[in-house]
């Protein structure tokens, strides 16, 4: 259930007009990003969870572009791409510079292909934009697929997928992607294997008080294995005490980030709430990377923050603070306020244990400078 609305931001629902006009005021003409429009979705009961990533997505420039680049392409059945695709056209091409748009056909395709969301509770964020990215990414390669079985791409793989390799990247990879290496020495013969995975988001865990980079510094810890845990060295053909590690690769265009804030207490039976305060910086270099990673030294931007209320994963409510050109908004479904930068503290979270309700940042996306 959506709890978290404040008396106030329900009177403002009541004037979505007044709302945007001021929100239009408060940019002032001179300021107002030329061909940008700041739109707020309209909450059909319980989607506050999709609103806020959709607007996150939005304002990640290289996957709005992609997303609209797919829209003029010649039509093709309806998926959950083509409704992302028809969303994002209509804000973009809005008359007005600000308003509230209902992004009915998307959610409506949205219940129909995954029953997860096909209900009135609420969601998770973070799965939802797994299951987003996966589907588009899906979606692009299947019709990849189709269209060099109809001939229509004249290149010599036309059976690479017949072969079992893997499908060709598309642009959520191409934008998202990044890969890891897990290296493992073993404590004997001081062997390295390394094996690699890609992700197309981060997940790590939160302590309190800290940063993410000490998040980051934490998932990249070394870990001992022993006892049980002993690896099998193919070196030595035996098991092995060795130690192990998980690094950066090869950086993404765009890195999501999710903090893991919702954790299972054996003794509640439930999941709750990890409210730690987690300071994240407006720019970001990452350390925990591979020797031989391909470019260790890339900065990041933060653009957008997908913000959970509330003190646990099925009650409270989403928002999204986005960056936009040179100025932060809040989006809270179908309400848009400017805020300042120094505002974004307010979302790193509480520097007391106590579980209460909190607005704190679960989803970051930084977006590589070059």
């Amino acid at each position: 259930m959506e709890i978290l609305m404040t008396v106030s931001r329900i009177a403002s629902i009541c004037t979505m007009g007044a709302n945007a006009s001021a929100l239009e005021k408060e940019i002032g003409p001179e300021q107002f990003p030329v061909n940008e429009h700041y739109f707020g979705l309209v909450n059909f009961g319980n989607t506050c969870y999709c609103n806020s990533v959709l607007q996150a997505l939005y304002f990640c420039r290289p996957f709005r572009e992609k997303v609209l680049a797919y829209k003029s392409q010649p039509r093709k059945k309806e998926n959950l791409l083509t409704c992302l695709a028809d969303l994002f056209h209509s804000i973009a091409t809005q008359k007005k510079k600000v308003g509230v748009i209902p992004p009915k056909k998307f959610i409506t395709r949205l219940r129909k292909e995954n029953e997860l969301f096909d209900n009135y509770m609420q969601q998770d964020a973070h799965e939802f934009l797994n299951y987003l990215l996966n589907t588009i990414a899906d979606i692009l390669q299947e019709e990849r697929k189709q269209e060099k079985q109809n001939g229509r791409i004249p290149n010599g793989n036309i059976d690479n997928e017949n072969n079992n390799s893997t499908p060709d990247p598309t642009w959520v990879h191409e934008i998202f992607q990044g890969t890891l290496t897990n290296e493992t020495r073993c404590l004997t013969c001081e062997t390295i294997s390394s094996k690699d995975e890609d992700f197309l988001d981060l997940s790590v865990d939160v302590e309190q008080n800290t940063s993410i980079t000490h998040c980051l510094r934490g998932f990249s810890n070394t870990e001992t294995l022993c006892s049980e845990y002993k690896y099998y060295c193919e070196e030595c053909r035996s098991k092995q005490e060795a130690h192990k590690r998980m690094k950066v690769k090869k950086l993404p265009m765009i890195l999501a980030l999710h903090l893991k804030r919702f954790k299972y207490m054996d003794q509640l039976h439930r999941y709750t709430k990890l409210s730690y305060r987690v300071v994240f910086p407006l720019e970001l270099r990452l350390f925990n990377t591979s020797g031989d990673a391909t470019n260790p030294d890339r900065m990041y931007d933060l653009v957008a923050v997908v913000v959970h209320c509330g003190s646990g994963p099925n009650r409270g409510h989403y928002i999204a603070i986005v960056k936009s050109h040179d100025f932060w908004l809040l989006f809270d479904d179908d309400i848009v306020e400017k805020i300042d930068a120094q505002a974004i503290e307010e979302f790193y979270g509480l520097t007391s244990d106590i579980s209460k309700n909190s607005e704190s940042g679960y989803i970051l996306f930084y977006q590589s400078r070059d």
